[in-house]
């Protein structure tokens, strides 16, 4: 038995050596993992003993320090803390011994004398006595840290001290920085500055010319170009603008330079020596450039004409040879000419052909590039001229006095210069005090802007014919033709007045006396075939309700719904006849946003009873539009009431207002009612015409008539079981002739 039992233990001994030898199988496999992961870490791994000598390493530290293992084991870690203060690094050893791990940033110093900044983590006993370092190189992060460093301050000097405006902004616009040559040319503080955008400053008509210049900065890196600016006092400046993006954070720079004195002299210039070209070559006086000797170095061709020689020939004549040398005046005028620089006078010139011609001249000296310049006047053909043009003025005069129109005429500030009778009488006004008056004053403030645009219109195409309203000295407005035209002579435009304010009040009387012939024919005949019908119908229900008695309270149901739905016939009949009286409509530069949300305020109590949100979205610096205001809010209403109306389980209204182009704007009802076929949708608006249970139809048909006045027009489109969108597109400003 005893033999059994030390069997059993010996084959028991076995199983555990052969359990051990397994458990030291899988670590050392583990332990082979281990070393293979510590081996291909980047960051260089390192155990050093209490003494600091390096223990053991992975191929990242060797390649960190440019050694191999066998030179590193048992060399000190402190070798290569040479430029390491020993205060900082007693201090980093108290760390670790007190926290038991401990990271930081050291330089080291290889032993080829190369320095590098590492980051190093600190583990204390992290393998049995030994301390684990775990260190990474971050040279090259901290050269481009140091690099940009510089460079940062690099830009930040130039940018304080640069003459010209420099800008960062981000992708709309808005300010980031600015340096103070910018702040101090736009005149604005720096800490305001920050909180506008560069759209701030550019008049909105260029906005798109900046939008146009942002994506070509964020398609190619750099764009240029030259924008106005209008500054903190109002004035408008030209930039010329240098581009760059990312320059800064992912942010755009841009480099700005005041070119408006240049670009002024550059188109002062230009004109100069346009005036200058076109004066000498097209003026009808004669023009000579002579040096000191008399020789004659340019003419024109009037000069040619006036010394009866080809131009050619005449420029190699000298003018002593058409007068008498001999004349004690002509020594008289030269010696005058070379005392004084400048001379004017008259001499007798003779011409090849004999014929002998009286001149008025007039003459500086070094006038082109040295040379002197010599204008000539034939006093005869002048004096013709001036007898010739009193004739004319005398016509002129007589035409202007005695013509069926107005005429006005006015300098380049639209100052009136003239005006003859007819025009005085359009403005109620006597001519004396309609000389110290200006165009502007006899147009309405609010029709300023829209005559501004007709005076462009002439300036550009140098004529043109519109109608518009005018205010006459005595209060009263006129409606009359105008015709525009720039320069009859120069600086000097005309105007033509024609009062049609008769004319367009009998066609208005025309237009309105034919609407209420067709809807007084059919107000007559609903009066006679309706409203009698009707009134006997309720003095017969008044006396049946009478003579109930006692049993009036069960009937009282049937005569309150009776009596309901004839005045509910009554007021259709009445929004009918609407459409016959005479409207008192008077347009006005408005606000469409405001116009819009006095309606939806005004609609929002009974939105509400029927559970109905109306949100609005309005666009940003809308401009104002011609209109008048109170028929654009009745068809607010209307299109606002239905979509109520057609939302009974409740839901959301969405009103927008938008610009559709630069000419329109566009307003978007959109409602979650059950719909509109579309075989319905081509006979909305016409009289009568309804998609609900008891509408009449005549809310839409005054809607479609009120935007038709308006020069605009109504869009509807849906989709049954979703919901309907009527855009009405009316246009900003309506031409006067519409009007």
């Amino acid at each position: 038995m005893k033999g059994g039992l030390t069997e059993r233990e010996g084959m028991k001994d076995l199983e555990i050596i052969r359990l051990l030898e397994k458990e030291n199988e899988r670590l050392k496999e583990q332990l082979r993992r281990y070393s293979f992961i510590l081996e291909q870490v980047m960051d260089a791994v390192v155990l050093l003993d209490d003494h600091g000598c390096f223990i053991e390493m992975n191929e990242a530290a060797c390649r960190l320090f440019r050694a191999s293992k066998e030179q590193l084991i048992g060399k000190s870690f402190h070798v290569f803390l040479q430029l390491v203060p020993p205060h900082i690094f007693q201090f980093q050893k108290q760390m670790l011994r007190k926290f038991g791990t401990y990271d930081d940033e050291l330089i080291i110093r290889l032993s080829d004398g190369e320095i590098k900044h590492i980051q190093i983590f600190m583990r204390k006993h992290a393998f049995h006595h030994f301390d684990l370092y775990i260190l990474r190189d971050i040279s090259s992060k901290k050269a481009l840290e140091r690099e940009r460093t510089i460079n940062e301050s690099l830009f930040k000097d130039v940018f304080n001290r640069a003459v010209d405006g420099i800008v960062i902004f981000d992708a709309h616009g808005r300010f980031i920085d600015a340096n103070p040559s910018f702040c101090a040319g736009v005149n604005v503080k720096k800490e305001e500055l920050l909180k506008l955008s560069m759209q701030t400053f550019i008049p909105i008509e260029y906005h798109v010319m900046f939008e146009q210049l942002l994506l070509m900065l964020k398609k190619k890196g750099t764009a240029a170009g030259e924008l106005p600016f209008i500054l903190a006092d109002g004035t408008q400046k030209l930039f010329e603008l240098t581009l760059t993006a990312n320059v800064h954070s992912g942010f755009y720079m841009a480099i700005m330079r005041n070119v408006t004195e240049k670009r002024n002299m550059e188109i002062n210039l230009q004109r100069s020596e346009e005036r200058f070209r076109a004066i000498f070559e097209q003026a009808h006086e004669a023009i000579l450039i002579c040096d000191d000797f008399g020789n004659i170095l340019r003419a024109n061709p009037a000069a040619s004409r006036m010394f009866e020689k080809p131009l050619h020939e005449l420029v190699q004549c000298n003018l002593l040879e058409f007068v008498n040398k001999k004349s004690k005046k002509v020594n008289k005028v030269i010696r005058n000419f070379f005392r004084f620089g400048e001379i004017r006078d008259e001499l007798t010139f003779y011409m090849p052909n004999g014929e002998e011609k009286q001149l008025e001249f007039t003459s500086k000296k070094a006038v082109v590039n040295g040379y002197h310049l010599t204008i000539f006047r034939n006093v005869s053909e002048r004096r013709r001229m001036e007898k010739d043009l009193r004739e004319k003025e005398q016509k002129f005069r007589s035409i202007f006095n005695h013509a069926m129109d107005g005429i006005i005429l006015w300098d380049n500030e639209y100052n009136i210069l003239d005006a003859n009778p007819i025009a005085c009488s359009i403005l109620a006004i006597k001519k004396e005090k309609l000389l110290q008056k200006n165009v502007f004053h006899f147009i309405l403030p609010e029709h300023q802007r829209e005559f501004q645009r007709w005076l462009k219109n002439c300036m550009e195409n140098e004529e043109t014919y519109f109608e518009f309203v005018v205010v006459a000295a005595d209060g009263t407005q006129k409606t009359v033709e105008i015709s525009l035209k720039r320069d009859i002579i120069q600086n000097v435009g005309m105007m033509m007045l024609r009062d049609i304010t008769e004319k367009k009040e009998m066609e208005e009387q025309l237009r309105k006396s034919d609407t209420l012939n067709v809807v007084g024919e059919l107000a007559a005949g609903i009066a006679h075939e309706i409203r009698n019908p009707m009134t006997a119908l309720k003095g017969f229900i008044q006396l049946l309700q009478g003579s109930i008695g006692s049993d009036r309270e069960d009937y009282a149901m049937y005569f309150h719904v009776i009596t309901s739905e004839l005045k509910r016939i009554e007021s259709i009949i009445t929004e009918f006849l609407v459409l016959a009286k005479p409207q008192a409509i008077q347009y006005q530069q408005s606000d469409i946003c405001k116009i819009m949300q006095d309606t939806i305020d005004l609609l929002s109590v009974q939105a509400t009873m029927h559970n109905i949100q109306i949100e609005a979205r309005y666009d940003d610096h809308l401009p104002e539009i011609y209109c008048e205001p109170k028929q654009l809010k009745q068809v607010f209403i209307n299109m606002l009431k239905n979509a109520i109306e057609v939302m009974p389980k409740g839901g959301t209204i969405t009103v927008t207002v938008e610009k559709s182009d630069e000419e329109h704007i566009r307003i978007a009802i959109r409602d979650q009612g059950c719909g509109i076929p579309q075989d319905k949708l081509k006979k909305l608006g016409e009289p009568f015409y309804t998609t609900k249970e008891r509408g009449t139809g005549l809310g839409l048909m005054v809607s479609y008539k009120i935007i038709e006045e308006h020069k605009g027009k109504i869009d509807v489109e849906s989709e049954v079981g979703v919901g309907t969108t009527f855009y009405i597109t009316i246009p900003i400003a309506l031409q006067s002739e519409d009007e």
